[in-house]
C-alpha cells in the first residue's frame, strides 16, 4: 500500500488530528533518544483508546502494514523506532495517559499505557503509598514501554522487575482482537499467566494499551549512604552482608566505578563530590522502611557499617543526614547516562552475573579490554545488588570518529564480554531488553529450543509478522533501522 493510502486509512481510524507526517514533528520518533538508531515511516499515530489501537492493528494486520509501538522513546538497543522501509506506521500510545483508578485498600492502580513513570510515582504518593519502579529516564519513559521491555532500575533488589509489579493488563492482539486481562487479584490459578507473555515481548505480539500495577506502603523511613572501597570483591562483599542484615528494608544497592563517577561529577550539572579523595569503587546504598524515623534507620545502617570502617573495608563513607543530601547522591547516579553521552562514544553492556562473580567478570574484562582495545577505558555502573551491571567500554569521540566500520567494531567489543558473562552463567541482557540492537545474540548465546519456542509462539499470535518486525526475533524480510 502507498504512504498516502495508509495515511488517509489512519485518519479515517483514529481522526485527522491524532496522525502526525510533517518531517519536522515526525523526526523525533524516528531516532532513539542517543541518536544511534534511525528508521521510517509513513506517519506517526497517536491512538487516543483502545478501540483506536484496535481498529489500527486490523487493518494493517489486513493490509501487510508493519506496526512499531512506541512509548516514550527511551529505548537503547533500537526497539523503539521503525525500520527502514518507509511502508510502517509508528504507534505511539503517549495521549493515553489517564490513571484509570487508584485503590489504596487494594494497594493497587490501573493505568493506561501512554503514562510517564514519574507521574504514576507521583500519583501513588498522592494517595499515600508507592509505586517503586524507579530509573533514570522515569520523568520521559512511559509504562506501557517499562512493561513492554520489563525495565529494571534502582529498586529491583526489594521489589523486582517490572514484571513482578504487573497485576493484570490489557492488549491489543496483531488481528486487532483485545483481551482484558485489568485484574487485581495476588492470587489467580486459572490457566495460563497470559500476562507475562507481553510484559518483555517488546510490542513484537500485540500493543499493551492498559495495565493493573501494584502499589506499597510508603516509606515512613529512608536512610542512604555512599560507601567507599579500594576494591570491587570489597564492595560486592559488603553488598552481600548488607542484603543479609537488611533483608526487608533494602532498596537499593548501586555499584559504581571512579571512573563513572568522575565523569558524571564532569558533566552532570550541580553535581558534587562528597569525598575529598574519589575513591576506586563506590556502593551507593538506600533502605526504606514503612515504620520509625529516619533517624533510627540512619543510625540502624551506621552500626552496621562500623566494624568495615574500623577494620578499612570501607575506606570512606557518607551517610544523607537531610533529603537534600540524599537527592545530591542519586542525582550523581542518576545522571551517568546523560553524562557518559558527553564524555565520549561509550559501547554499553547490558550484563548480569550471579552477585560473587561480579569481581570476576570485572577483572576478566578489564583485562579482555586492555589486551584488545587499550583505547578503551572501563566504565562500570550497575544494580550490584541483582547482578545487573553495565559495563561500558569508553572511547574518546576523536577515536571513534577515526573508525571505518564501528557496526564490526562495536559487535566485537560487545562479543568479547558477552563470552565472558556467559562462561559465568550470565546474560548479554540483564534490563535493557533485545530490541533490534541484540537480534543476533539471541541465537548465539540463548538455547536454540528456547529460541525456537519463542518463534512458535510469534509465530501463533502474530502469524503475518505485523508487530515490531525484526525486534526480539529476526524480521521476515524486514529493513532493520539504519545504526548511527
Amino acid at each position: 500500500m502507498e504512504q498516502q493510502s495508509i495515511v488517509d486509512a489512519m485518519r479515517e481510524l483514529t481522526g485527522a488530528a491524532n496522525v502526525v507526517t510533517a518531517a519536522a514533528d515526525m523526526a523525533p520518533h524516528l531516532i532513539d533518544w542517543r541518536k544511534r538508531h534511525t528508521g521510517i515511516a509513513a506517519c506517526v499515530v497517536f491512538p487516543r483508546s483502545v478501540e483506536h489501537v484496535s481498529a489500527v492493528l486490523a487493518f494493517c494486520n489486513a493490509h501487510g502494514i508493519k506496526v512499531f509501538p512506541q512509548g516514550g522513546n527511551t529505548s537503547v538497543c533500537g526497539g523503539s523506532v521503525p525500520d527502514a522501509s518507509g511502508n510502517s506506521i509508528l504507534l505511539n500510545l503517549g495521549k493515553m495517559n489517564r490513571v484509570l483508578d487508584i485503590n489504596a485498600q487494594d494497594n493497587s492502580m490501573t493505568v493506561e499505557a501512554g503514562c510517564i513513570l514519574a507521574d504514576l510515582q507521583q500519583a501513588a504518593l498522592d494517595a499515600d503509598r508507592m509505586f517503586p519502579l524507579t530509573l533514570g529516564a522515569e520523568g520521559s519513559c512511559q509504562i506501557g514501554g517499562n512493561l513492554a521491555t520489563n525495565a529494571g532500575g534502582t529498586n529491583v533488589v526489594r521489589f523486582g522487575n517490572t514484571r513482578d509489579l504487573v497485576l493484570g493488563l490489557q492488549a491489543v492482539l496483531p488481528d486487532g482482537k483485545v483481551w482484558n486481562g485489568l485484574r487485581t487479584l495476588r492470587k489467580n490459578n486459572s490457566g495460563y499467566d497470559l500476562k507475562n507473555l507481553f510484559v518483555g515481548a517488546e510490542g513484537t505480539l500485540g500493543v499493551i494499551t492498559a495495565a493493573s500495577l501494584k502499589l506499597f506502603p510508603k516509606p515512613r523511613a529512608v536512610a542512604t549512604a555512599l560507601l567507599g572501597f579500594d576494591t570491587v570483591d570489597a564492595a560486592v562483599q559488603l553488598g552481600i552482608e548488607l542484603q543479609s542484615a537488611f533483608p526487608g528494608e533494602l532498596v537499593g544497592l548501586e555499584l559504581i566505578s571512579q571512573s563513572e563517577f568522575e565523569i558524571s561529577l564532569r558533566h552532570a550539572a550541580n553535581a558534587r563530590n562528597p569525598f575529598e579523595r574519589t575513591p576506586a569503587w563506590m556502593v551507593l546504598v538506600e533502605l526504606a522502611a514503612s515504620a520509625g524515623s529516619n533517624d533510627a534507620l540512619a543510625d540502624a545502617l551506621t552500626a552496621a557499617l562500623e566494624a568495615p570502617l574500623e577494620n578499612s573495608t570501607i575506606v570512606d563513607a557518607v551517610v544523607a543526614s537531610s533529603e537534600q543530601q540524599r537527592l545530591d547522591l542519586w542525582h550523581i547516579r542518576h545522571h551517568v547516562t546523560e553524562a557518559n553521552g558527553r564524555e565520549g562514544m561509550g559501547l554499553t553492556h547490558d550484563i548480569a552475573v550471579p552477585i560473587y562473580r561480579i569481581p570476576d567478570f570485572v577483572a576478566q574484562a578489564g583485562a579482555a579490554l586492555a589486551e584488545h582495545y587499550p583505547q578503551a577505558v572501563p566504565v562500570i555502573v550497575g544494580h550490584m545488588g541483582d547482578g545487573n551491571l553495565h559495563y561500558i567500554a569508553m572511547f574518546s569521540h576523536e577515536y571513534w570518529a577515526g573508525v571505518s566500520d564501528k557496526m564490526r567494531m562495536q559487535s566485537k567489543v560487545s562479543h568479547l564480554l558477552y563470552d565472558i558473562a556467559a562462561t559465568m552463567g550470565g546474560t548479554f541482557s540483564a534490563e535493557h531488553g533485545i530490541g533490534s540492537l541484540h537480534v543476533e545474540e539471541m541465537s548465539l548465546y540463548k538455547d536454540a529450543q528456547e529460541v525456537a519456542i519463542m518463534r512458535q509462539v510469534k509465530d501463533l499470535l502474530d502469524p503475518n509478522d505485523t508487530m515490531n518486525p525484526g525486534r526480539v526475533l529476526p524480521a521476515r524480510n524486514a529493513t532493520p533501522p539504519s545504526h548511527a
